[in-house]
């Protein structure tokens, strides 16, 4: 098998347990919650806490593979991911599932990024978003499987076995990783900026702790709000530190690219939005409109289901168009998109929902394929690893930013209308205020320059008639 074929498929062993363990629990947390005595809304922490470690740990993702190999790193990440969906599994209180989340999300932080790394290193630009369809096709089945299969899990037997699905796909990756991935490392590896580690993890996982806990879960609110404005704080130091350093462990200055930027600031403002779509929508479906797991996971994999099928477009479309007009345009109608889903209720016929879902899918999918490639489109040599890093945690970030929004805002909704539980009619004004947060990119995205990502997409400008 060709190795601009065969990376791609590797990599995305990683991928898939990543996509499969975030669609199961999504669609479980009403029966998690259940079953650990607690607010459906508080198990946002059991997302967050993953996402928090992501936060800490993706920005020396890269150093750490250029000082010890890809391979290595990449194989170590997956067993330790391995190792906490295990406990993850056997945990019974939510202190448990939450730290057990944290061992998963350390895992991934390396898992992900450096499985990126391997990629970007191993497949010339001319070939990368093929190479990226590649890699993200085989990922796609696992949201596709993840919210019926964990459904019918949680239906059927218990919550806690639909952890145990990532074993057997992170051994064959072990096998696979070991096997064909070469453990390229760096000579002239930097030191590590422990400072700027220690200030970016301690602002990072602080302001998302805040964010995380706004709702009055597990701290008081004006703990939350003294973590927001703290971890903000700390993060201002380090903008500072990192202006003043040689080799920080967030390398700013490559948000002076065009594309990069465009990717990172764009991309996070997008991912914000729909990041939400994840936790906001499983519990309308089940909670609001009182769907079983099984039911409601069906649905919800209308929207894989268009992630897949756009896969096979999204080349044609690039070359066609080029990467700015189809960032532009893409961006308002998946944020469109989103905001449909706020109009759905317990009438809505299941063929209306899937509809909306599937055609949801196909534009993120387009959307997510084209930012991961502007982001890499001016960034070479040895800035790929600090740039996957960097746009890495970003991307993690930003989604756990929008479920802590999202679920913030859906429980001020019921709180003000004076319910004592989720009702279907709250859901609604989350679903617009995340929309609207996903549409803003399109003002970051107009004001890229229309040439950047030609050498990726293969799209070139007609030329302009002289008089």
């Amino acid at each position: 098998m060709q190795r601009s074929v065969l990376i791609p498929l590797i990599v995305a062993c990683a991928l898939f347990m990543e996509h499969m363990d975030s669609t199961v629990i999504a669609t479980s947390l009403p029966a998690i919650a259940a079953d650990l005595g607690e607010n459906p809304l508080a198990l946002k922490l059991a997302l967050t806490s993953y996402l928090v470690a992501l936060a800490v740990f993706i920005p020396v993702s890269g150093w750490v593979a250029d000082r010890y190999g890809s391979r290595s790193v990449f194989a170590w990440a997956i067993g330790v991911f391995m190792l906490g969906s295990l406990l993850s599994g056997a945990s019974g209180s939510l202190e448990a599932f939450v730290g057990a989340r944290f061992l998963q999300g350390i895992g991934g932080a390396m898992m992900v990024p450096v499985g990126r790394l391997v990629l970007l290193r191993a497949i010339p630009k001319s070939e990368l978003v093929a190479a990226l369809n590649l890699l993200t096709v085989p990922a796609m089945i696992a949201p596709l499987l993840g919210p019926p299969l964990g459904g019918l899990i949680t239906q059927a037997a218990h919550w806690r076995w639909i952890f145990l699905i990532n074993l057997p796909i992170g051994a064959l990756g072990l096998f696979l990783v070991l096997k064909h991935v070469p453990n390229v490392r760096e000579t002239d590896n930097p030191p590590l900026d422990l400072a700027g580690f220690a200030l970016s993890g301690l602002g990072l996982s602080v302001l998302m702790l805040g964010l995380s806990t706004l709702g009055g879960h597990l701290v008081a609110r004006g703990v939350s709000l003294a973590c927001i404005a703290g971890g903000a704080l700390v993060l201002a130091a380090y903008v500072r530190h990192a202006l003043r350093t040689a080799h920080p462990v967030l390398d700013l200055s490559l948000l002076r690219q065009p594309g990069f930027f465009n990717g990172v600031a764009a991309g996070s403002l997008f991912r914000v939005g729909l990041g939400s779509l994840a936790f906001l929508l499983p519990l309308m479906l089940q909670l609001g409109f009182g769907m079983s797991p099984f039911n409601a996971g069906m649905v919800i994999c209308a929207g894989a289901a268009g992630v897949m099928v756009m896969k096979s477009a999204t080349v044609w479309v690039l070359r066609r168009y080029g990467f700015r007009r189809v960032l532009v345009a893409n961006c308002a109608a998946s944020g469109g998109a989103l905001a449909l889903c706020g109009l759905f209720s317990a009438a809505t016929p299941y063929w209306v929902m899937v509809a909306v879902l599937f055609a949801s899918g196909c534009l993120r999918s387009l959307q997510f394929t084209a930012l991961n490639a502007i982001t890499f489109a001016d960034v070479h040599g040895r800035q790929m690893s600090r740039a996957t890093s960097f746009s890495g945690m970003a991307q993690r970030l930003a989604q756990s930013v929008g479920i802590a929004i999202g679920a913030y805002i859906l429980e001020l909704v019921s709180v003000l209308r004076g319910h004592s539980s989720l009702q279907e009619n709250d859901f609604w004004p989350a679903f617009v205020a995340m929309a609207l947060i996903s549409c803003s990119a399109v003002l970051v995205h107009a004001r890229m320059p229309a040439g950047v990502g030609a050498e990726i997409s293969g799209h070139r400008e007609p030329a302009k008639a002289v008089s």
